[in-house]
């Protein structure tokens, strides 16, 4: 199985990849996604791939080149396609609105909550699903999780906000005892 840092990184028409001290910039049609990375891996940008190679051999430098490579991929996807999380609100008078580019939750609280999204995330709201987008995906998935931190879905009557695909594991409840 061939390792992933392995193979090069192709960048598409329409992107840009600069390097500089260490910071990688990526831009696209999406946005402008920046990191910072260690020099114990080399990192060599050309016209239409990107390639790197660990600095010394070694099983840290190993690790490391994958996980910048994975970094990269997903920088260059970013920018190109971008990211969505998809989150489903279940529960009577439970629900998700858009005021201007805030979401406004209503989650059986006195109070609304109200998230401001940070800077490259867009919300889009349909009944009773969440859509949280963007070109960065570690952002998009803490937004994400800290939507679902407001109101974790509940074992018993499954209500609550969890993700599209989660599976919420259900509880039987009491049941009456026969004597």
């Amino acid at each position: 199985m061939p390792f992933i840092g392995d193979s090069p990184i192709a960048i598409p028409e329409g992107v840009t990849v600069q390097t500089e001290d260490g910071t990688m910039r990526v831009r696209g049609p999406k946005g402008e996604l920046e990191r910072f990375f260690r020099n114990d891996v080399a990192i060599h940008v050309g016209e239409q791939e990107i390639t790197l190679s660990p600095a010394c051999p070694s099983r840290t430098e190993k690790a490391l080149r994958g996980t910048y490579a994975a970094h990269l991929r997903n920088m260059i996807k970013g920018v190109t396609v971008g990211f969505r999380k998809t989150l489903l609100i279940e529960g009577v008078g439970y629900r998700a609105t858009r005021e201007g580019e805030k979401l406004v939750l209503a989650l059986g609280f006195s109070h609304p909550v109200v998230i401001e999204p940070t800077e490259g995330i867009a919300f889009e709201v349909e009944k009773n699903r969440i859509i949280v987008s963007g070109a960065d995906k570690e952002r998009v998935g803490q937004v994400a999780a800290t939507i679902r931190a407001h109101k974790k879905p509940e074992p018993y009557k499954g209500k609550g906000i969890h993700y599209h695909d989660e599976v919420v594991r259900r509880k039987a409840g009491k049941k009456a005892s026969t004597a």
